[in-house]
Parts: C-alpha cells; sequence; structure tokens
C-alpha cells in the first residue's frame, strides 16, 4: 500500500485551480509533519498556510517552476495551486534543519496524495520577496521550501532513463509530463 502512495505521489505543476483545498485539509497534513523525526527533536520547522486567492497570487509570483522546461512560464491562470504551506524554520530553535525539511515536505506530500491533491516541492523561491509580501520576519525565520497543493491536472507517467543517461523530465505534445527514473539495480551499489 505504501508503495502505491509513493507512485502517486508525483511532482505535479498544474492543477484544478477552482477546487479549494480546506484549511481543516491543510492542518491535518502540517499535523502529519510535526509527528516526523526532527533533528535532536528541536522541532525548529513552522508552517504558514495560504489558501486565498489573494494570499495564493502573493506566493505565486515569488515561485520559478520546471527548470528543465525553460519554454514554460509555470502554471497558467486557471491551473495554479489552490494552496500552498511554507516551510519555516524558527531561527531561534535552530538553524539548517534540511533533513528536516525533506522528511516533512515528503510526509506532507504523501498525506496530500491520499486525500486526493497533487502537489509540487519548490526550493526556487525568491525568499527575501515571499518574506515581505506575507510579513514574515527574515530575522526570525528562514523560509526553507514551498509545497503548492491543489487538484492534479495533469498526467505525470514514469519511464526508465534512457540509454544516453538523460534524467530531465520532458512533455509531450498532449502535456503528458514524463520523469525518467533510473533502475532498482542502478542505484543499489
Amino acid at each position: 500500500m505504501l508503495k502505491e502512495l509513493v507512485l502517486k505521489c508525483r511532482t505535479f505543476r498544474r492543477f484544478y485551480e477552482s477546487e479549494a483545498v480546506s484549511t481543516k485539509d491543510l492542518r491535518e497534513l502540517v499535523d502529519l509533519a510535526r509527528l516526523t523525526a526532527s533533528t535532536a527533536n528541536s522541532q525548529a520547522l513552522k508552517f504558514r498556510l495560504c489558501s486565498t486567492p489573494e494570499e495564493n497570487a502573493k506566493v505565486f509570483d515569488t515561485l520559478s517552476w520546471a527548470g528543465a522546461l525553460p519554454d514554460w512560464g509555470g502554471p497558467e491562470k486557471g491551473e495554479r495551486p489552490s494552496a500552498y504551506i511554507i516551510i519555516l524554520c524558527d531561527l531561534s530553535l535552530g538553524k539548517n534543519k534540511l533533513y528536516d525539511d525533506g522528511i516533512a515536505a515528503q510526509t506532507i506530500m504523501l498525506g496530500a496524495v491520499e486525500k486526493g491533491y497533487g502537489g509540487c516541492i519548490l526550493g526556487n523561491v525568491r525568499r527575501s520577496d515571499l518574506a515581505e509580501a506575507l510579513s514574515i520576519d527574515p530575522s526570525r525565520y528562514s523560509i526553507d521550501l514551498v509545497l503548492a497543493l491543489g487538484k492534479p491536472k495533469e498526467e505525470v507517467v514514469l519511464v526508465p532513463v534512457k540509454e544516453d543517461g538523460d534524467i530531465r523530465y520532458y512533455r509531450d505534445e498532449n502535456q503528458v509530463h514524463y520523469v525518467p527514473k533510473r533502475a532498482l539495480d542502478d542505484i543499489i551499489i
């Protein structure tokens, strides 16, 4: 069952923007992250929830999407995320909690898939612009990751890495998104 959940937990970049993610669901997703491991049990991560059109627009304007698709500027209006969870580190509780960020982000994404949502973990964020837009004090919190969430509007297909070793994701003429994955025997040494 876990493997099925992991297989469904793909990176989605286009959503049915009009299908809301409830505050209740966002809180439940953060609660999953709250229960995960934390470096030295510092529990330094904090979370900012955004799900109103006004806040979502502010967040969206600070993000860069799909580096492997240079001709694509990100989701169009109507296909943008309907919610965001911003993962922050409370600097008074610790710094450089990158392992915690990854554990929390993946846990939230797995929970989102279980609820019928999809998402995208974004690290390419203009952090100072986002902090200013949402009145986040950068002397107190670092902005570590932004999780974009919503009802997926695209198909994502896993494919084997080609013989040339190219691992860049790509889209076909029907906008199906393909993600090359290395074979199990290629990653076990």
